[in-house]
């Protein structure tokens, strides 16, 4: 996390704080506001809004945060399915809260609902604390925890990949089932489709030359009176064109005989006649064919019917008609290769679950010894961390098939000798909690589980410390500095030997401005560091000699 704006939130008027890689811990009094931003932060991942949040006499609140992505193909999918725009790696979510209620989030200046911000908020980071367990309780949480301590990627993704193989070819046979079911019903109209456009023996464009020899048919009397006319015009009368142009002839022979300047004009009849004489032949050739033939009106008075009738059933043109046939056909194909179908999918799933069962036995037993392991290092990181009579186990149960496997994994604990092991939620505290998730994470990381490139996760812990001191504090010191080698993190503390560990440390006080409580946040550094230490190792008081033991504290945590 890059950048924390908070504004009308509690009793924080206006607080912005910048962040940094490492350790950043914020320390105040009992009462300043500390656990707020972390309240605050928790709403940028999503938490639940109230109006009873907003300062007094304000209209709203709001927080918003600027956080640099890791490059993590899963946060960049999410982003992009969202229409989430970013840039230079940056993202800015924000949210506020109206005094009527409602609640607004936005990510990327794009509005978003406050269930996205539940999704983004696990690849953005997590929250331990006393009230926004954010992740610990979540069973799919756990279980991502016990694969990252096993190390055991490339059996997830053999496990993945069998897994969406074997849904595909489920998915597929319950297709198969529901248009079976349907097909069979619609079987015999196919089937009678089929034979009534086949006995119809169509061909490409028949209907157009049909239409075309009936509109002769119905005039042939018509016809035969104008071509009559036209044979006269043309060539069978005294004054029929072929007459006229005969006489032309002769007389531009004996024109051209006195002068032979016409031989050219007579010559150029030549072509006229003879195209008149062919239009002529052609003519008489019609005349000839030309005949009543009701019989044959009639065979295309029905053809053309039964055409008609196939297009007002399977289409507008017997093109779509022979379409609709292809299609009619394809699908009788399909209802008479169904069982072979059916039994080739049935047959590639059964190899596909032995395939998964086997690749998930192996995964399982590779949970089961890490787990064993796990629950060893993590009660030896607890002891540490004045958790000491602590006992955690992995309870692991064969749940149903996932893309995860055939596991469901569950974290239990009983911080109290001779109580029974029960999930997290149900026995442990909130100091508890974020004790037991920085033994996780401390376990987790020292596995060697892979981080995305780029900017570190935020891992924000609140009262990590509560009711311990002395050494166990000084360990829980040396656990977050190590987690800060590969995170952002985010601490809320209130004891000297924890703080002492820090990267980047900020005072949280709560002043009377203007006659009302507000909440302001310095960054420490040098003698104002050493002074604020001191105050937590003497109180207000802050004396010489607690000092001397602040600066001494600082050397040694950081030496």
């Amino acid at each position: 996390m890059v950048e924390l704006v908070v504004e009308n939130y509690a009793v924080i008027e206006r607080v912005r704080v910048r962040f940094h890689d490492g350790l950043n811990l914020l320390t105040g009094e009992t009462g300043s506001g500390k656990s707020m931003v972390v309240d605050a932060l928790g709403l940028l991942f999503g938490g639940r809004a109230s109006p009873e949040m907003i300062r007094t006499g304000e209209e709203r609140a709001r927080i918003s945060g600027i956080f640099e992505l890791p490059d993590d193909a899963r946060l960049r999918t999410l982003l992009e399915q969202s229409g989430i725009e970013f840039e230079d790696h940056e993202l800015i979510v924000e949210r506020e809260i109206l005094a009527g209620g409602k609640s607004r989030a936005f990510a990327g200046s794009r509005p978003v609902t406050a269930t996205l911000l539940r999704d983004l908020a696990p690849l953005l980071g997590d929250i331990h604390g006393q009230h926004d367990q954010q992740r610990l309780f979540d069973a799919g949480a756990q279980l991502e925890m016990l694969d990252a301590f096993a190390r055991h990627q490339q059996l997830l993704a053999e496990v993945a990949e069998l897994y969406r193989r074997w849904r595909a070819c489920t998915s597929e046979l319950e297709a198969l089932d529901r248009r079976e079911q349907e097909n069979l019903r619609l079987a015999d109209l196919w089937s009678f489709q089929r034979r009534e456009i086949d006995a119809a023996h169509l061909k490409p464009g028949e209907d157009a030359a049909l239409e075309s020899e009936r509109r002769v048919l119905q005039n042939v009397a018509r016809l035969q009176e104008l071509a009559t006319a036209a044979y006269e015009s043309l060539y069978d009368s005294e004054s029929s064109a072929e007459a006229r142009l005969r006489q032309a002839t002769r007389r531009l022979e004996e024109l051209s005989r006195i002068d032979p300047a016409l031989n050219e004009s007579r010559a150029a009849l030549q072509p006229a006649e003879i195209a008149i004489q062919e239009a002529s032949f052609a003519v008489r050739e019609y005349l000839g064919r030309l005949e009543a033939d009701p019989g044959r009106l009639e065979e295309i008075e029905a053809r053309l019917a039964l055409i008609d009738k196939l297009k007002r059933k399977y289409g507008a043109a017997i093109d779509r008609i022979l379409v609709f046939l292809d299609d009619v056909q394809a699908k009788l194909s399909a209802v008479e290769n169904a069982g072979e179908l059916r039994a080739a999918l049935e047959k590639e799933r059964a190899l596909l679950a032995a395939s998964y069962l086997e690749v998930a036995r192996r995964l399982s037993a590779g949970r089961s010894d890490a787990a064993r392991k796990l629950e060893k290092q993590v009660e030896s990181e607890l002891a540490l961390l004045a958790m000491e009579r602590t006992t955690f186990r992995v309870r692991i149960e064969t749940d149903t098939w996932s893309d995860s496997g055939t596991d469901r994994v569950e974290f239990l604990v009983s911080p109290n000798v001779g109580e029974e092991p029960r999930p997290l939620d149900k026995v442990a505290s909130g100091g508890e909690i974020s004790r037991i998730a920085l033994a996780l994470k401390t376990c987790v990381g020292a596995a060697g589980r892979a981080r995305p490139k780029g900017a570190p996760r935020t891992l924000v812990f609140d009262e990590v410390d509560s009711g311990i001191g002395g050494a166990a504090a000084e360990t829980v010191g040396r656990r977050l500095k190590q987690l800060a080698g590969s995170n952002q993190v985010l601490c809320v503390t209130h004891l000297p030997q924890v703080a002492a560990f820090a990267d980047h440390h900020y005072a949280v006080e709560k002043r009377e401005i203007k006659g009302r409580a507000a909440v302001e946040i310095e960054e420490l550094s040098g003698d104002a560091r050493t002074r604020e230490i001191g105050r937590m190792l003497s109180g207000q008081q802050v004396t010489p000699e607690a000092l001397k033991h602040a600066e001494r504290l600082i050397q040694t945590q950081n030496g």
